[in-house]
């Protein structure tokens, strides 16, 4: 695609299609904590209208990926509490284990199966704590670490989860033993070094053939540098771990992580004490933070993944979505339709390819879809319209600001507008 130039001869926007980046796994969410409790106490109505919001590809996101929590906490064990798939010992770590199932998963599986009528593939279930009797500090909260004679009794644990998700007809695809190992929190939560981690990485690898296994989901990006690094500088640990993930709390996408291995940006959300429903609010949890987010981590740091955190819960949220289950009703935030804005677009298997603008205030990024249209999103953060001509091939756009949620842009004689301080997906070709 040769570069386009604007009337005053400058590039605008210059797409090349010859320099390839990183392959996209997608786009996701997690419902874990027990959030689809929230969601089932909608009517079934409301219920489809948020699955179509999540996962459908003409009036929602399109999401690809459902990022699972692995229960840790005692039965009987309140809301926001994942109940454990073991939660009382056994009799110790080479006892016999005693699983329990209920085929519900804190109502994880619900959405798991409705995810998967919608055709998402890519389900990562993940751990926060180990149960709390195969740690030092006898809690799934507050951090403490796994006690090594209980190494492969927790992979086995891991590892049986995902053989439960099999019956009920879903197949986890990636699989990780760790969150946040760098932060302790009151909740589950559990540590690790990253030396630890390699470690724990060797044991867990050959148990868990079939499926991937994903380190370390570090609280931030730069810390996610380190558990990376000692995963990387062990032969034997390199070899078992498929993808590289990190959270971006502590610290944001800066560049890529140190491996040529995939990596996914799998948590995050903005923080924030209200509710916010607006695109570009100088709030710092509004939409545009969101856009402007999904467009550094997939151009500094090169991810093939990128999962927000939550659907949807309560309250003073920065989830998609609020729901309130007394009512009966949820509400939509414009964060929703800046993941969207990727997400329906850009899917599994596109490939980043060179994009770039002269105008310092376009954050441009284009994808090559398997067969399939090219797609260039552009962030316009200025405060005037940039008009990009010569539009090649036939092309459709879409909007998504303050008064637009993915509406259709008009493409006229080869030039589409770039609204300010707006978010324009330009699909050039067949998306359908």
């Amino acid at each position: 695609m040769n570069p386009v130039v604007n009337p005053e001869g400058r590039p605008v926007i210059t797409v090349q299609e010859h320099v390839r980046h990183q392959e996209i796994d997608g786009f996701g969410l997690s419902q874990a904590f027990r959030r689809n409790e929230l969601v089932r106490a909608l009517p079934e109505e409301r219920q489809r209208e948020l699955l179509d919001l999540w996962f459908d590809r003409e009036k929602g996101a399109g999401l690809s990926i459902l990022r699972l929590g692995i229960g840790s906490s005692p039965a009987g064990s309140p809301y926001d509490h994942m109940v454990s798939i073991q939660p009382e010992d056994p009799g110790g770590p080479d006892a016999p284990p005693r699983y329990t199932w209920d085929g519900e998963d804190n109502g994880q599986v619900w959405v798991a199966k409705e995810a998967q009528r919608y055709g998402v593939r890519r389900f990562y279930a993940d751990a926060w704590s180990a149960p709390g009797y195969m740690k030092d500090n006898g809690d799934d909260r507050n951090g403490g670490t796994l006690k090594p004679e209980w190494r492969e009794a927790y992979a086995r644990y891991l590892v049986q989860y995902t053989k439960f998700y099999a019956r009920e007809g879903i197949r986890i695809t990636d699989l990780g033993f760790t969150n946040e190992p760098d932060y302790t929190a009151p909740y589950a939560s559990m540590r690790f070094t990253p030396e630890q981690a390699a470690q724990f990485v060797k044991v867990l690898g050959p148990i868990a053939r079939g499926v991937r296994v994903a380190c370390c989901d570090s609280f931030g990006w730069s810390e996610a540098k380190a558990y990376t690094a000692a995963i990387e500088a062990d032969p034997e640990a390199r070899r078992w771990v498929r993808t590289h993930t990190g959270h971006t709390y502590a610290s944001p996408v800066d560049g890529p992580l140190p491996t040529g291995r995939k990596t996914w940006m799998s948590e995050w959300n903005p923080g924030g004490g209200t509710w916010n429903e607006s695109w570009d609010d100088g709030s710092g949890y509004d939409g545009l933070t969101v856009a402007r987010a999904v467009h550094d981590a997939l151009t500094l740091g090169g991810v093939s993944g990128y999962v927000y955190w939550f659907g949807a819960s309560r309250g003073a949220t920065r989830a998609l979505t609020q729901i309130d289950e007394a009512a009966g009703t949820y509400r939509v935030s414009k964060r929703l339709w800046a993941l969207a804005a990727y997400s329906r677009f850009v899917r599994p298997g596109a490939v980043r390819v060179g994009a770039e603008s002269a105008d310092p205030a376009l954050k441009v990024s284009a994808f090559r879809n398997p067969g399939g249209p090219t797609v260039v999103e552009v962030l316009n953060t200025g405060s005037e319209a940039v008009t990009w001509h010569g539009v090649r091939g036939r092309a459709a756009a879409y909007v998504t600001d303050g008064t637009h949620a993915l509406d259709p842009l008009p493409v006229a004689g080869r030039s589409v507008t770039l609204l300010p301080r707006a978010l324009t997906t330009i699909v050039i070709g067949d998306h359908r």
